[in-house]
């Protein structure tokens, strides 16, 4: 499901992967392809929801102290 690109330059941030995911998701859409809305919209009405569940995990669990022990939730 992850899409890394060898070419592209890394992100430091811990949950680039699922970021990067998401946005890819959210553009490939029907809802932005064809209806021609914008991605947020897309987002607000359910579209990717797994990537954003993901992706709201990795970031909270950035936050959390407790994951020192049991690692981070993502990829």
């Amino acid at each position: 499901m992850t899409k890394y690109l060898e070419d592209k330059e890394e992100d430091p941030s811990p949950c680039a992967g699922v970021k990067e995911d998401l946005k890819t998701c959210l553009v490939e859409t029907d809802c932005v392809l064809k209806d021609g809305k914008s991605p947020r919209q897309c987002l607000k009405e359910g579209h990717c929801r797994a990537l954003q569940v993901t992706f709201f995990e990795c970031k909270r669990s950035l936050l959390d102290t407790r994951s020192r022990f049991r690692g981070r939730k993502g990829y």
